[in-house]
């Protein structure tokens, strides 16, 4: 309907001019951020990793992106619902050609994965998956090193507790923080969270909420954009990436919420900070 009220006649008068209105809709018309949950996967060097798996997972599962030896390196922020739904809906899961390393800071990851798939939740039990599966506990402050990548984590508040990662390699890193309810310690110097975000290119960051709304969901566990962008210049992240969308704003909301993020980076001399809105199959390159 906003599409139609732009049109005038002249937009409709030949292929060309139908096809100059379409480009020139407003990107909350043009396009939209999607609405799968939590599922990012990152290049680094030979290592492909996947971080949650959300609904995304199985949009990811359909895609020419799946790594030619069918390995994957699945890491979990934590266990809720909307991070561990897609699994079940993953086809390379079921392929016993397939092989996962799971990682996780909890030590009853295969345990909490194969609760969703039991009568009457899922029809198909977790059993039912490739053999090939191994997990692995990464832990807070003990750096993992696949090849060239090195990926550090720390916990973040969040109800059940969430963790955030950060994944470096030849000096370029970036970091998915999702299911973060920014707190004052977050702000403080210490070694955990300084090796997660400090100096970072990329920060994939949790802001589903405006201020008025943080303060009403206290302790919910999520951010304001604003707060993201105050996080994001204490540990001088160039990037951010405005994440974990609050799942009743349409995409016009999301985009008013970008430009004010923008304006609040300003409006704090820190307008040389990038912010964008994440959407379903960006690709970013450093």
């Amino acid at each position: 309907m906003a599409a139609i009220q732009r049109i005038t006649p002249q937009d409709i008068e030949s292929s060309e001019s139908r096809a100059k209105f379409v480009s020139s809709l407003p990107s909350w018309i043009f396009g939209t951020a999607g609405g799968n949950s939590a599922c990012v996967q990152i290049k680094s060097g030979k290592n492909e990793l996947i971080f949650d798996a959300g609904s995304g997972i199985r949009v990811y599962g359909k895609s020419n992106l799946i790594p030619v030896d069918r390995h994957f390196n699945l890491f979990f922020s934590h266990f809720h619902w909307d991070h561990i739904q897609g699994l079940p809906f993953f086809d390379f899961a079921y392929n016993p050609l397939s092989s996962f390393d799971i990682y996780s800071p909890k030590d009853n990851a295969k345990e909490l994965l194969s609760q969703q798939m039991i009568s009457p939740y899922y029809p198909v039990t977790f059993d039912s998956f490739t053999k090939n599966m191994n997990f692995n506990k990464i832990e807070p402050g003990k750096a993992l090193q696949l090849g060239d990548t090195i990926i550090n984590c720390c916990e973040m508040s969040h109800p059940d507790s969430s963790y955030s990662y950060s994944i470096q390699e030849n000096n370029k890193k970036v970091v998915y923080a999702t299911d973060v309810e920014l707190k004052t310690k977050d702000f403080e110097d210490n070694p955990e969270t300084e090796v997660v975000f400090k100096n970072a290119d990329i920060v994939i960051l949790d802001s589903q909420y405006t201020v008025e709304e943080a303060y009403r969901k206290e302790n919910w566990g999520h951010s304001a954009f604003c707060y993201a962008i105050d996080f994001a210049v204490k540990w001088n992240i160039k990037k951010i990436y405005l994440f974990h969308h609050e799942p009743t704003y349409d995409d016009k909301k999301l985009h008013s919420i970008l430009q004010a993020a923008r304006w609040y980076a300003q409006y704090i001399n820190h307008s040389e900070i990038e912010i964008y809105l994440a959407k379903e199959d960006m690709e970013i390159n450093i």
